[in-house]
């Protein structure tokens, strides 16, 4: 049986703001032709970057999230600014939020957040031989600190959970396994 593609006839703003729009859209179903109500967020595209020292160490920021209130241990990422490349954006917060300037980005991959409640992507990227080159330059409303973990414990931190971002966990998967496929 095959899956068909509904029709969204319209969509509405419900509540906007600098981040994201929480939208509703009246969708018809290719089967039936019966409207329903569906809603979702409309948000830009966001970037992941994994930064690698030339002593193979993951550049990992440890901030905190006001979602679950919780101090996380991460990669730099951020949103993609308007008018941005995404491979742009991804250096650019490496630099913001680590100091480590990225000077060769490759793209790693392009994932799905959430596809039932985003309209947006992730870019997630690798960029290796990162140097220190000045400090931090976080926002108003964000602070991190630097944390560098030996190539060989991500998978530890990943297993255990003490890496639990969902798509930092997908991102950081994808490097480890195409490492591996690689070497």
């Amino acid at each position: 049986m095959a899956i068909d593609r509904w029709h969204r006839k319209s969509s509405k703003a419900l509540s906007e703001n600098r981040i994201f729009s929480l939208r509703e859209s009246t969708t018809e179903s290719p089967e039936t032709g019966a409207e329903h109500l569906f809603y979702y967020i409309e948000t830009a595209d966001w970037v992941n970057i994994v930064p690698m020292t030339t002593n193979n160490e993951l550049v990992c920021i440890k901030q905190f999230r006001h979602g679950n209130e919780t101090i996380t241990l991460e990669i730099p990422g951020g949103m993609v600014d308007p008018g941005e490349e995404p491979i742009v954006s991804a250096a650019r917060e490496c630099l913001e939020e680590t100091g480590y300037r990225c000077e060769q980005v490759e793209p790693l991959a392009v994932l799905a957040p959430n596809p039932a409640l985003f309209d947006n992507h992730v870019h997630t990227f690798v960029a290796r031989n990162v140097e220190l080159t000045r400090e931090i330059a976080n926002s108003a409303t964000e602070k991190t600190e630097v944390v560098l973990v030996p190539f060989a414990e991500i998978p530890a931190l990943l297993d255990s959970g003490e890496i639990d971002h969902a798509l930092v966990v997908a991102t950081l998967w994808r490097f480890l396994y195409q490492e591996l496929a690689t070497n």
